[in-house]
């Protein structure tokens, strides 16, 4: 990642919550402690930021506390052709009638494109998802009610007579902070309290990883490996990944990316 992509992380960061920690730069970025220390230190000279103990903070401190992890903005440019690749697959998974879930992420908005010819009825806690399926699809949406977090543009709600409760669907779509033995990872308690409820309204729990989520770990399980019916990721998978995965019984779809790339160009 260069120093730029870097720096606009870290400024997002501070924006979206009080303080925050050099570990948790270090995990958002992927880049060592010793480069993160540098950056605050460069971003403090240059007046964008505060640094502090352990960390930093922002000039400006947000009124709203947002939540952990990536903002959509950043995520979304990290890994595209593999994301393109894994959401063409986990759409061939769906018939038309058919109700589903999708859970707001980077991962899951690229199955708005091959959406756009099916007609199906989905519920889902993502604006953007939301929004394109609307202006460019015949697909039945249902929103969540709640509280619209802007840089994960997504919509939560912590209380429990929400309509998630009415919805019933066959599949559940959702991508991850990470994947390891313990279950699927996500990088913020909240997140967690609202995708649990998610989870408990589908049949089947289908999870579209690329294969960089196999190394990226998070403090919060969100749900064992054996809630997980089906794993979609790309063809570089790591051999240990594929494993675990067999072990816990899990059907694994394996995207091919050059094959998804050569399909969207002949598309387009």
């Amino acid at each position: 990642m260069h120093e730029k992509e870097r720096h606009r992380i870290i400024l997002s960061a501070v924006q979206d919550r009080p303080v925050v920690t050099v570990q948790e730069l270090v995990a958002l970025t992927g880049a060592s402690e010793a480069t993160i220390r540098r950056d605050i230190a460069q971003l403090h000279m240059q007046q964008k930021l505060r640094r502090v103990r352990g960390g930093a903070e922002s000039i400006h401190p947000p009124q709203f506390v947002g939540l952990a992890g990536r903002p959509f903005s950043v995520n979304e440019t990290i890994n595209i052709a593999q994301k393109r690749a894994i959401a063409l697959k986990a759409v061939e998974l769906c018939e038309d009638g058919d109700a589903i879930i999708i859970n707001g992420g980077t991962t899951t908005f690229q199955m708005v494109h091959p959406l756009a010819t099916k007609r199906l009825q989905v519920f889902t806690n993502s604006f953007p998802i939301a929004e394109h399926l609307l202006k460019n699809s015949k697909n039945t949406i249902m929103l969540s009610g709640g509280v619209i977090y802007r840089e994960q543009n997504i919509i939560l709600s912590p209380f429990d007579n929400d309509v998630t409760r009415n919805f019933y669907a066959s599949r559940m779509f959702m991508g991850a902070q990470g994947l390891g033995a313990l279950g699927l990872m996500e990088a913020d308690p909240l997140l967690i309290q609202a995708e649990q409820k998610l989870i408990g309204q589908a049949d089947e729990l289908v999870v579209l990883a690329d294969s960089s989520k196999f190394s990226a770990r998070s403090s919060l399980i969100l749900c064992p490996l054996d809630r997980i019916s089906t794993v979609i990721t790309d063809d570089r998978m790591p051999d240990s990944a594929a494993s675990m995965l067999e072990q816990a019984d899990i059907k694994v779809i394996v995207a091919d990316v050059s094959a998804a790339q050569t399909k969207a160009t002949s598309n387009g």
